[in-house]
């Protein structure tokens, strides 16, 4: 069965019914696609390309692609989780250090990097932009998302035929506010769980951005955006490519409901908490489908 995915333009994001729409969406699908946005078509296709060269380097290049919070560097695959792979950039958009070291760490020729620093900052532009305009639908402005950490992540899933039916990716809430991912255009295998507790496939859609709403945007939005459970699947052969750009948290790590929307609801729904403490429990419990936050529930 598929997802039915909500899409939103993001010309129209200033027009009352695509307010409604990315409003709705947030609410009741905890994801929704994006689309007439200003990221380039050629610069996606020239960043999955950047993406099959790096995942193609050897294992011993890859590995001094180091985390600086967990899981910001490089994942390899091991006999546990043999299908994923994945390298990341932590908070390139604050530290061009952080950049330039992703760069030499890998050796990167200047094409190749001129690439990954256009695109990444541009998907960090309109995962802001994003940010903002889900806020304002709940009556918030003012918030200065371009500030918030952010991670640039790049997926490889090695989808071979013994794999078929094995999970790539276990089912999971992502951590941060939201997640603003480039799937792969062919190979398929997201699903997406709904509010009775199905799977639903989320057909790959060429040119567009899949927005999922984490823990953090959950609590933040005081319970109202759902962080929507997800996992990925090997249903074909093939190797997928997907990247995204990872949304965390307040610059300060405090993650709480803006003081408008508890005053709006009359009550807060969530204590407030360091991301850290969030990530660090989620890692330590093994606990990643947004149980987590029950021990920051407010009853």
């Amino acid at each position: 069965m598929e997802a039915s995915v909500p899409v939103v333009d993001f010309q129209k994001l200033s027009e009352g019914e695509e307010w409604k729409k990315l409003k709705e969406a947030c609410e009741k699908c905890g994801c929704f696609r994006v689309i007439n946005h200003p990221i380039p078509e050629t610069l996606m296709k020239e960043m999955k390309s950047v993406v099959k060269f790096v995942h193609d380097l050897p294992l011993e290049i890859k590995l001094r692609n180091k985390s600086i919070i967990p899981e910001s560097g490089y994942v390899p695959s091991f006999a546990a989780s043999p299908l994923y792979e994945g390298m990341g950039i932590y908070d390139m958009h604050e530290s061009p250090q952080a950049l330039e070291d992703f760069f030499s760490q890998l050796d990167l020729p200047p094409y190749h990097r001129q690439i990954v620093k256009t695109y990444g900052q541009a998907i960090h532009d309109l995962a802001s932009t994003i940010s903002q305009k889900m806020a304002k639908s709940l009556g918030v402005v003012g918030v200065n998302f371009k500030d918030w950490p952010f991670i640039l992540r790049t997926i490889k899933y090695n989808f071979s035929p013994e794999y078929i039916g094995q999970t790539g990716a276990e089912l999971h809430s992502d951590t941060g506010f939201i997640t603003l991912l480039q799937d792969d255009e062919t190979i398929s295998g997201l699903e997406l769980v709904d509010d009775s507790g199905l799977f639903n496939a989320v057909p790959p859609k060429s040119g567009s951005f899949l927005c999922i709403i984490g823990d953090v945007g959950h609590v933040w939005s005081n319970g109202k955006f759902w962080n929507v459970r997800h996992r990925v699947v090997c249903k074909e052969t093939g190797t997928r490519y997907s990247c995204g750009a990872f949304m965390l948290a307040p610059r300060d790590g405090t993650v709480e409901a803006p003081r408008k929307l508890v005053e709006l609801d009359n009550c807060r729904r969530y204590r407030p908490f360091k991301y850290e403490d969030l990530r660090e429990f989620r890692i330590s419990t093994g606990k990643k489908i947004g149980e987590v936050l029950d021990q920051y529930r407010i009853a």
